[in-house]
C-alpha cells in the first residue's frame, strides 16, 4: 500500500516545485521509514529540523505515549521528551517553528478517546453513549506550555476533531476517516509574522 501512495505522490509532485512532506504514525512499521525517505518528489522529515519555506522551520515526531495496543512506535513519556528537547535545541527560529507532532497533548480537546475496558471494548455511560477521556502526551504538553511554538499539527486520535490554544500556539487534529474512504486536513495560512488562518477539510 505505502509504494502506491509514493508512486501516485511522485506522480502529482514530478515537475512541480511543491514541497510534500510526510511522516509516519505510531502503528506504521519501520518499512514506511525505507520507502518515504528513498523517494526523490517526498521529504521525509521524521526526527529531523526542516524548512518549511523562508521563515517556518519543523519538527516532526511519529511516535506516540503507549497505548492499550502496544503499537510499533510507542514509546515512554520520557523518550518523547528527550527526542523533542534534542530538537527544539535545534530550532534557529523559535518564533515560527511548527509543531508536526503524531500525537496530541494530553489534557486538551483534541486527545479525547473512549476509554477502554475489559477486553479493550468502550465503556459506555448510563445515559448512553461512551465515556471518554484524554489519552495524549504529557511530555508533548509540557513541551508546548515551555517552548510556545507557532502551530501543532497533530493526527494520532481519530475521534478527536478540534482547535486547542496553549499560550500562543495554535492546535489542530482535523481527525481521522480514513477506513470510510474520507480524507481529512486542515489548510493553514501562514506569514513571515506567524500564523494567519486555518481551514478543516474533508475529501
Amino acid at each position: 500500500m505505502i509504494k502506491r501512495w509514493v508512486a501516485l505522490a511522485e506522480s502529482k509532485l514530478k515537475g512541480t516545485n511543491i514541497k510534500c512532506f510526510i511522516s509516519p504514525g505510531n502503528d506504521d512499521s519501520y518499512q514506511v521509514d525505507k520507502y518515504l525517505s528513498s523517494s526523490n518528489y517526498i521529504i521525509y522529515p521524521e526526527e529531523k529540523i526542516v524548512q518549511v519555506d523562508d521563515h517556518h522551520e519543523m519538527i516532526t515526531l511519529g511516535v506516540s505515549n503507549i497505548t492499550p495496543w502496544h503499537c510499533v512506535r510507542d514509546v515512554e513519556e520520557s523518550v518523547i521528551e528527550n527526542k523533542l528537547e534534542k530538537l527544539i535545541s535545534q530550532i534557529k527560529n523559535v518564533k515560527n517553528y511548527i509543531f508536526n507532532i503524531h500525537v496530541s497533548p494530553y489534557g486538551t480537546l483534541i486527545d479525547m478517546a473512549p476509554k477502554l475496558g475489559v477486553n479493550l471494548k468502550p465503556v459506555p455511560l448510563p445515559t448512553g453513549g461512551l465515556e471518554m477521556i484524554s489519552v495524549g502526551s504529557t511530555a508533548v504538553r509540557k513541551s508546548i506550555e515551555k517552548y510556545q511554538p507557532m502551530l501543532g499539527l497533530h493526527g494520532h486520535i481519530h475521534e478527536s476533531k478540534g482547535v486547542f490554544r496553549i499560550g500562543r500556539t495554535l492546535y489542530i487534529n482535523p481527525r481521522s476517516e480514513y477506513t470510510e474512504g474520507v480524507l481529512k486536513g486542515c489548510l493553514v495560512d501562514v506569514n513571515e509574522s506567524g500564523f494567519k488562518d486555518y481551514l478543516l477539510t474533508t475529501g
